[in-house]
């Protein structure tokens, strides 16, 4: 259904919380210019109002409509509605609005079930349809999206069928004609139909998390298995083939998934076609008379997914298609998937531990911080199937061995690529971070996951597609790592070729790994102005070594003596304007320059050198692939580093967190200084810490 645009829509608060009224962007999920809450103090100006479902509270929300004669409509969560639970916060990514019932009264009819009964061809819609429930049934997709990921072990293959509990009081119980004894009537079919087979009743997510009870979750007997964690619906299906609900959301997944599907009550999917329909009554009926028209799943799927559901971008809360929801949903659940299990953190300071457990969220695991193991390594409950993770390259001998000794790879993270306003020694939290489980990117060593994409990836038109887009969005917005200086003009000779020479942290990682004759600042400046006697040098210091945090200083006196310009105060992108050529040990600098099309010169062997795209002074023999460079920023952008929105602390995209870059420095004035007064630097520090100890330490 197309979004309206109104006016003005009022919404009802539910005492004692702000329901509807708190819900985050809510006039683009209900389609109007602004919302106002009760009371109403200029009703000419009111187009609907707008109630929760059919809870009792809504009942003056509808009193509202008809005094001021404006429309009432319900709402309610979506079918996709967010990752975490509604009971705990978590704010909706849809919801639904009808203005004739609500979906789950099966009573009356329903704009929903008008909508999937009108239902004509479309061939468009039903590419959409077919497509998104293949991306919902393979990521293991549902309303809520907090349960852990992975597989669940029930032991040896049998028969197995699914019985599916609710919330207590669910007024799509109620609503959908069925009440208590419907699950006890229920269970008792599904064990008597299968006699042989294992029952699993699987309760519901709001039960799981403590917030509510169900009917269900004292059953006991023999083949009877209660499902008391939170598990994704693929899991749990992927061991039936028949499911039995009351009025549950899961039935409609279940179809989806291609399964079996019997409804003791009347949900909004029932009576047409697709379901075994065991309620009876003259209202079910007469809700079976409405319906009674043969639909396909796709045909469900497009009036309620589609038409029937409003969404929001999740990273931003505009108004949105349905695939932008499974897009933002697929990335939380891939990256719950690689974060799943016990993770021991070692050595990492408290001004680090918030940022590190948003980077390692992942539903049921377990962070531990540790700066040593002191008692046995089994008393702190390490061993198999655990992972140890180290920042950079900063494992002791001790985490090795026992590494070594339990099987255990040893994880490794790293600021990302687009980091942050700010530098990372001034505590500024990052917007990227990498976590490599095969070495990591500065290390030429051995293989880093990011040189396996490299090496060995396939690269889709699609990806390859978005990474240009990507890069070309990078240059445009004067996004670098840290977004430091200001937008100063640089005036250099039109007559000679600039060569920019990036400073970098003399004792970092990346030198010591991967350099072999150059390896100071000044050596890098020698090397450039041998290779380019008459061109104009412009040496750029590292801004972790202008801020004084880290070593690296060149004497100005020295540095002149081989370069024509040092600047200290402008971006980096303004450097890379005037620039022709790049000239590099391992700076990232390097790979900033590629994105913008310059020549870039490389004396060391950082990530972005032996692709057959920059000049290498030391090629690396294990990289023997010709990539282009949309090939290179699929890898380092877009499969490598993970990223993390700065408002909503999901798991976003990099374009995302360009914008919230870009927006942070206009913030900022466009004018960051480099280097930061000593109280400011201590004072953020402190905020870090007191972050990090009250999310607790292991």
């Amino acid at each position: 259904m197309s979004t309206p645009r109104w006016r003005a829509a009022a919404v009802f608060p539910i005492p004692p919380t702000n329901g509807i009224a708190g819900i985050p962007h809510l006039a683009s999920l209900l389609g109007a210019e602004r919302v106002v809450v009760r009371p109403v103090r200029r009703p000419e100006d009111l187009d609907l109002v707008v109630g929760w479902g059919e809870k009792r509270n809504a009942q003056l929300a509808r009193a509202m409509a008809t005094l001021h004669g404006v429309p009432y409509w319900r709402a309610e969560d979506g079918f996709l509605r967010s990752v975490g639970l509604g009971v705990s916060g978590e704010p909706p990514l849809s919801i639904v609005l009808d203005d004739l019932g609500i979906y789950y009264d099966a009573h009356t009819p329903s704009r929903l079930e008008r909508l999937i009964a009108e239902q004509s061809a479309d061939p468009a819609l039903t590419a959409r349809a077919t497509a998104a429930i293949q991306r919902i049934v393979v990521g293991g997709i549902s309303k809520y999206n907090n349960a852990r990921p992975g597989a669940i072990d029930l032991g040896p293959a049998r028969e197995r069928v699914l019985v599916v509990d609710q919330t207590f009081g669910d007024l799509s119980i109620t609503y959908g004609l069925a009440d208590p004894t419907t699950f006890e009537r229920m269970l008792a079919a599904a064990r008597r139909e299968h006699p042989d087979a294992e029952i699993i009743v699987k309760a519901h997510p709001d039960v799981l998390a403590g917030k509510k009870r169900g009917y269900l979750g004292q059953v006991a007997g023999p083949n009877i298995r209660l499902c008391a964690e939170p598990v994704t619906p693929a899991a749990l299906l992927a061991h039936v083939d028949h499911v039995y609900v009351v009025s549950s959301q899961f039935g409609f997944e279940a179809l989806l998934a291609g399964k079996r599907v019997t409804c003791f009550g009347v949900p909004w999917y029932a009576g047409w076609g697709l379901t075994d329909d065991r309620a009876t009554g003259p209202v079910a009926t007469a809700a079976f008379a409405r319906r009674g028209i043969p639909r396909t799943r796709e045909q469900l799927f497009i009036a309620a997914y589609l038409r029937y559901a409003r969404y929001i971008d999740p990273d931003n809360g505009a108004p949105c298609e349905l695939e932008r929801v499974i897009d933002h949903l697929e990335l939380q659940r891939a990256m719950f998937e690689r974060n799943a299990g016990r993770i021991y953190c070692f050595g990492f300071g408290f001004w680090k531990h918030s940022s590190i457990r948003a980077y390692l969220r992942s539903p049921g695991n377990q962070i531990v911080f540790i700066t040593s193991f002191g008692r046995t390594a089994e008393q702190r409950g390490f061993g198999p199937g655990c992972q140890v993770l180290v920042w950079g390259q900063r494992e002791t001998p001790e985490v090795r061995d026992l590494a070594k000794l339990h099987g255990v790879d040893i994880w490794r993270m790293e600021d990302g690529f687009l980091r942050s306003v700010g530098l990372g020694s001034d505590f500024e939290d990052p917007a990227s971070l990498v976590v490599d489980h095969a070495g990591i990117y500065y290390d030429p060593s051995r293989a880093s996951e990011l040189e396996q994409i490299l090496q060995t990836g396939t690269f889709s038109t699609d990806e390859l597609a978005r990474a240009k887009a990507l890069r070309e969005h990078i240059v445009a917005s004067r996004i670098s790592k840290y977004n430091v200086g200001g937008e100063r003009p640089l005036a250099v000779p039109a007559d000679r070729r600039v060569i920019v020479c990036p400073g970098q942290v003399e004792d970092d990682a990346s030198i010591m790994l991967g350099c072999k004759d150059v390896r100071t600042n000044l050596g890098l400046l020698t090397a450039a102005r041998a290779a380019a006697p008459d061109a104009y040098i412009i040496f750029k210091p590292h801004p972790d070594v202008l801020s004084g945090n880290r070593r690296g200083a060149v004497p100005a006196d020295d540095a002149r003596q081989v370069c024509d310009h040092i600047e200290e105060e402008a971006t980096l992108a303004t450097c890379l304007d005037v620039a022709h050529e790049v000239h590099t040990m391992t700076s990232l600098v390097g790979f900033e320059g590629l994105i913008r099309g310059k020549r870039v010169v490389v004396h060391g062997q950082p990530f972005y050198a032996g692709w057959g795209l920059t000049e290498d002074h030391n090629p690396h023999p294990r990289r023997t692939r010709t990539l282009t460079l949309d090939e290179l920023c699929v890898g380092v952008l877009l499969r490598y580093p993970r990223y993390l929105n700065r408002e909503t602390g999901r798991f976003t995209t990099p374009e995302v967190v360009i914008e919230q870059l870009r927006a942070e420095r206009a913030l900022a004035g466009g004018n960051l200084a480099i280097k930061m007064g000593r109280s400011r630097r201590r004072a953020r520090k402190l905020v870090q810490i007191v972050r990090g100890v009250m999310g607790g330490t292991g």
